[in-house]
């Protein structure tokens, strides 16, 4: 579904991602981990263009991210994303950040797109918060909307930068339950985080970044019941610790 080939980026003399390559097969769930700074972000959001790269390939579902004449409103409708800090329009109602997207790239009618946002509001615990807008609801129920947003362009792959890392900690059970619920239907999954009983639990395989690179890159199983470099060790020991 996902391939990553040599992927190189700098930002100004600084490299933040140096030759990483790995591959996302149909249906795998792949945790992206590391120390901040190790380019985890980054990576993702190569994937589906909203950062450039200086060399190497990558393709999502038979598209060259990179190459000419690539249509990048498509593909990121294909590869959904969420994001840290939710990205909801704070103008618009619940219900119509679910259907704007919907309407305006994939041409549904307002009937067809209202239906589907609906369908996914009762589908992450939210029916009864249509009509309010993002500021009345908490950050816990945000991500939820933010991931019901990006489910509605029914893409092949949904990709998570930290979704929980901006939430209080009793908010973080509910959106890595709507998480966990994906990745037991079968969605195609790539997620940065540091919630390790979360990877543990749902990771069809783990990637491990240090300093731009890719230091690990094995099944979940492995990653957490083998010895692992002394760097990853090292960042499991601290995480798991607590």
């Amino acid at each position: 579904m996902i391939t990553l080939e040599n992927v190189s980026k700098r930002f100004g003399n600084f490299q933040v991602l140096k030759d990483c390559s790995t591959t996302v097969a149909r249906g795998e769930v792949v945790v992206v981990c590391g120390p901040s700074g190790s380019g985890k972000s980054t990576l993702i959001k190569t994937i589906n263009g909203l950062e450039p790269i200086d060399s190497g390939r990558i393709e999502v579902a038979g598209t060259d991210v990179w190459a000419d004449g690539t249509d990048l409103a498509k593909l990121r409708a294909k590869t959904g994303m969420v994001f840290q800090n939710f990205e909801l329009f704070p103008h618009l109602s619940i219900i119509d950040n679910l259907t704007i997207a919907q309407r305006k790239v994939l041409g549904r009618s307002k009937a067809e797109a209202t239906e589907k946002a609906e369908a996914l509001l009762e589908r992450v615990g939210l029916a009864d918060q249509a009509r309010k807008y993002p500021i009345q609801l908490s950050g816990g129920q945000q991500q939820r909307v933010a991931i019901a947003r990006a489910l509605a362009m029914d893409p092949v792959a949904m990709l998570f930068d930290e979704p929980t890392s901006a939430l209080d900690p009793e908010m973080i059970s509910e959106v890595l339950d709507v998480m966990v619920k994906l990745a037991n239907e079968g969605m195609t999954m790539v997620c940065v985080t540091h919630e390790m009983g979360f990877a543990r639990k749902v990771a069809n395989k783990v990637v491990f970044m240090d300093n731009g690179e890719i230091v690990e890159d094995c099944s979940g199983d492995e990653f957490f019941t083998t010895e692992r470099s002394e760097r990853a060790s090292q960042f499991l020991d601290k995480i798991l610790r607590h």
